[in-house]
């Protein structure tokens, strides 16, 4: 096919869409059955209501493929354990009694069977039920729902592509199940794993498939020569296969690298690409093989991990390079638009010129729908889009907004010293042990409590005019009173306000701070049920008053234990944020770090002794690519000790982590030279702990030994024996006791429970040390 025709034939396609629903019908759907006030078979309604709204809004926005397959009541990688029938022994009877009974307690645990751990997403805010796997797994082919979507959608006329996660993708991502050893590899299962993959794919050809997509974004990472010929054999073999449909093999968040020749080589019908975060290598990689001749390429043009509005020409242009590299060049977003909230539309409180900035899914739709015609017709088919595209892009770049010179101006000012404690870790240590006289193992909590329903319901009423704000703070008054009643009723040493006031651990500072835009309805799925609504950092930050302190010296002035200073740390409010992609991040995040220098400062002259800045998304910012490590770690570690450095020594720094792999992270961990840190580890079974003690971690830390992402409550014994687990690798006077991760999304009775398990467990061990 010449580049010509090639045009001609493009079409427009997405991964993958958001699955919420406009106003989270998912979300509400799904809790009301844990509630037990909606009936299963009015869930599946609604899910397949949502399902098949959101094909009839893509068919008539002009997408000519839809995606099945994406949708889920949890997690896609969790849908694809069942998929292949890699259910954990302890959750098999469930699965097989109901199977969706069964996937939410691997999802979400029972009392008596733990869930599935939970990790990111590659580098995105997205979770996902993390595999476990050991020599003796036995897969089985379930394609239920994957036949069952697509029929929904050819039901409806319309062209539909299942899209799965590759097989080598769900290898990567799993772990040896509980009881395996650990240096067990689950990829040395691919050759018992591909005849179900060829299974579901001979089902998906009977139920009507033309193209399967197989999700491959493992391979965007760093891999093994032995992963490399794994991926060669996965793809030759399925590639081989007779009964199947055609074959699109796609990889986004960045370049495919050693991995492009592999897939290039292999018997597929197409590849999709990401040419927004790695438009150049991917192009010169393409190139270097000879292109895709005779085969598809889907070219990810339109960024579907950010909001701000597209490029058309300088998309266009990437386009016509690809034009010639394959016989079929067909436009789609970067990634699934999961990552994305649905649709501008819907905002009412940003301002139209500004909104005109950004895209959400429905505007992103439109714009790959656009940029297919374009590609296929010539420009003058969209001359009209293309001059508002252009005016759109001016005025963001000429927004005062986007420019503060004070801000700039103090930015420039920094120097190393700013980000350098004042004396060295022993030194502090000492003075924070004078100051505080905690006891061994002291017991504390992330940060947030249960978010009440009549805590919301004032939060809604508030912004309804309801009450005025003088009701709303007494309401704010009396939980935080409550909170901390309840702390020193139970024992715990070191106290938290429990967050009452805020809506997001992210969203609550984005609304203090200039340069942020809050949204109304931008929710994006983390995990689950749980949405959030990611601030847009749009401008130069700055912070014009304080923003935690009256309520942190509030809670102290009710008790005399420390009550802890609770903020979001500079990657964290980038990471969680849909970030300008105007300048450096970490030019950005030096701003937000010198913003928040101001509050930490604010809250040690009010008398606050321990300061906690969370950064769980230290580890999820990393870079997929080694060698793109050290630069990032650097400007993240430096804007964390920017953040926290102009305290006294006797004040005590914390920081927090969760829900990531943080082995491969510990001296940057080391190098933010917090004095405490607290991390997940309970799903994990303390791995954190055996991590920091092999690379000879000197401070304290906290591995947390309650699983809050599940309603479960750990027995004071079973958090007793992770303490004792953790001891193994953690000096007791240098060990703490805590929860996974702040509680705002637990009930209150279970909170009680586990937290008065907790602190009796921490007691139990102290006994233990010192009759040792």
């Amino acid at each position: 096919m010449t580049a010509k025709s090639a045009a001609a034939a493009a079409r427009a396609t997405v991964y993958g869409y958001p699955r919420q629903g406009q106003s989270r019908e998912l979300k509400k759907a799904i809790e009301g059955y844990w509630k037990g006030r909606v009936e299963a078979d009015a869930l599946r309604a609604t899910a397949t209501e949502l399902r098949r709204t959101n094909w009839r809004q893509l068919a008539e926005a002009g997408i000519h493929e839809v995606p099945t397959g994406d949708f889920s009541y949890y997690d896609h990688v969790l849908d694809t354990s069942v998929m292949v029938g890699a259910i954990p022994e302890r959750h098999r009877a469930a699965v097989e009694a109901d199977a969706l009974d069964g996937c939410f307690a691997m999802a979400r645990g029972t009392q008596d069977a733990a869930p599935l751990e939970m990790t990111k997403w590659f580098d995105t805010n997205y979770h996902y039920l993390v595999p476990e796997l050991g020599p003796d797994t036995v897969f089985t082919a379930d394609s239920t729902k994957q036949v069952t979507e697509l029929k929904e959608a050819l039901a409806l006329g319309l062209s539909a592509r299942p899209v799965l996660v590759g097989p080598v993708t769900y290898l990567l991502l799993a772990k040896p199940a509980p009881g395996v050893a650990a240096d067990f590899d689950p990829l040395t299962l691919l050759d018992r794993l591909l005849p179900v993959y060829a299974q579901v794919l001979a089902d998906l050809r009977t139920a009507g498939a033309e193209w399967v997509q197989l999700d491959e974004p493992a391979l965007v990472q760093d891999r093994t020569p032995a992963e490399l010929n794994a991926a060669a054999r996965a793809y030759r073999d399925l590639g081989g296969l007779t009964e199947r449909p055609k074959l699109l093999v796609a990889s986004y968040f960045d370049r495919l690298g050693d991995a492009l020749p592999v897939l290039a080589k292999a018997p597929v019908e197409g590849l999709a690409l990401d040419f927004t975060e790695a438009a150049a290598a991917n192009l010169d990689a393409l190139a270097a093989v000879g292109g895709l001749p005779g085969r598809r390429l889907v070219a990810g043009v339109v960024n579907g991990r950010n909001i701000w509005v597209n490029d058309l020409e300088k998309s266009l242009a990437t386009l016509g390079t690809l034009l010639g590299l394959a016989d079929r060049v067909d436009v789609a977003a970067s990634c699934s638009l999961l990552h994305v909230p649905l649709d501008t539309t819907a905002e009412r409180d940003i301002e139209p010129q500004i909104l005109r900035w950004l895209a959400f899914a429905r505007q992103k739709t439109a714009e790959i729908v656009t940029l297919a015609k374009g590609l296929g017709g010539g420009t003058d088919t969209i001359a009209a889009e293309l001059a508002a595209n252009r005016a759109d892009l001016a005025s963001r770049a000429g927004s005062a907004l986007t420019h503060d010179p004070a801000v700039r101006a103090r930015t420039a000012a920094v120097t190393a010293t700013d980000a350098r404690r004042s004396q060295p870790y022993p030194e502090r240590a000492a003075a924070q042990r004078a100051h505080l006289r905690l006891p061994l193992l002291p017991t504390t909590t992330i940060g947030s409590f249960p978010q009440t329903t009549e805590l919301r319901t004032a939060r809604a009423d508030l912004r309804a005019g309801r009450i005025d704000s003088a009701g709303y703070e007494e309401r704010i008054r009396a939980e935080i009173g409550e909170v901390i009643s309840f702390q020193e009723k139970t024992g715990l040493d070191v106290l938290v306000h429990g967050e009452a006031e805020r809506n997001d651990m992210v969203q609550y500072f984005a609304e203090q701070l200039t340069g942020y835009l809050a949204t109304q309805h931008g929710w994006v799925q983390s995990y689950g049920t749980r949405y959030v609504r990611p601030p847009i950092l749009a401008g130069d930050i700055s912070r014009p008053e304080a923003m935690t302190v009256r309520w942190t010296a509030y809670a102290q002035s009710l008790t005399t234990k420390p009550v802890k200073g609770m903020l979001t740390g500079p990657v964290t409010m980038l990471a969680w944020s849909f970030v300008r992609d105007d300048q450096p991040l970490a030019d950005t995040a030096r701003q937000v770090a010198l913003a928040l220098r101001d509050e930490v400062n604010d809250l040690e002259t009010a008398g606050t002794s321990v300061i906690q800045v969370d950064e769980p998304a230290l580890r999820e910012t990393l870079p997929l690519r080694a060698c793109d490590h050290p630069e990032y770690l650097a400007w993240a570690t430096e804007a964390f000790r920017l953040t926290t450095a102009g305290v006294r020594p006797d004040t005590q720094i914390h920081t927090h982590m969760c829900y990531a792999e943080f082995g491969d992270i510990v001296q940057a961990i080391d190098d933010l030279d917090a004095d405490v840190i607290s991390l997940e580890a309970a799903r994990s079974h303390m791995q954190v702990a055996r991590e920091l003690a092999g690379h000879g971690y000197p401070r304290e830390a906290g591995p947390g030994v309650y699983d809050i992402h599940s309603p479960r409550v750990p027995s004071t014994e079973e958090a007793a024996e992770l303490l004792r687990t953790g001891l193994k690798a953690i000096p007791a006077e240098r060990l703490w006791v805590n929860p996974d991760c702040g509680l705002k999304t637990r009930a209150w009775p279970e909170t009680r429970a586990s937290l008065e398990n907790l602190v009796t467990a921490a007691r139990t061990v102290r006994t233990e040390l010192s009759a040792s």
